[in-house]
């Protein structure tokens, strides 16, 4: 299976949520759990290509404010690439008292399933509030892909309590996760 991992935002760019009293960055997060998820699939079998970039949607679409660099998105490269499954991984935010775990989906199908794989895993594994698989169709890391597509929220990056598992607990979150993906390749 060619698995696409996405780590969600941009270190340069956008570092998308940021915790107010240490500074821990989605962008860094994203990108070290996305690095591990990697590994561990490759070690299952996967081909695995991943990119972080907030260059998300086909040029045109979206956010108009890439000017400066342009070339294939995060979008069109999987979908050049010939990606079986998209994973694009992030973390929460809302108001600091919020907490657990979503995995979003374009629609039901196999989306819905891919995403509950890795909601079963990372919940069960790290004991984090189950908030559920939500069908998101207006995303655009799920809309423009061509494949199964699912965005991860780990946990809330602004809840004290999630946070120190998102700065201590990465390769469990990369585990679970890898495991939610196969998971899902053993149930097809």
């Amino acid at each position: 299976m060619k698995v696409f991992i996405n780590a969600g935002h941009d270190r340069k760019y956008d570092s998308g949520a940021v915790n107010p009293d240490t500074g821990l960055r989605e962008a860094d997060v994203a990108a070290n759990v996305a690095e591990l998820v990697k590994g561990y699939l490759e070690a299952a079998g996967c081909e695995c290509q991943s990119m972080q970039s907030d260059n998300l949607a086909p040029t045109g679409v979206g956010r108009s404010d890439h000017a400066d660099r342009q070339g294939l998105t995060v979008t069109e490269t999987a979908n050049a690439w010939g990606a079986d499954v998209f994973v694009s991984i992030h973390c929460n935010a809302f108001n600091e008292s919020a907490h657990g775990t979503e995995v979003e989906c374009y629609g039901g199908g196999a989306g819905a399933k891919l995403a509950q794989c890795i909601q079963d895993q990372i919940v069960d594994s790290l004991g984090t509030l189950d908030r559920g698989v939500r069908e998101m169709p207006q995303l655009l890391v799920l809309k423009y892909t061509d494949m199964t597509a699912v965005l991860v929220e780990m946990a809330f990056i602004d809840n004290a309590a999630d946070a120190e598992l998102l700065a201590n607990k990465q390769d469990e979150f990369a585990r679970a996760i890898a495991r939610g993906v196969t998971d899902y390749e053993c149930s097809l």
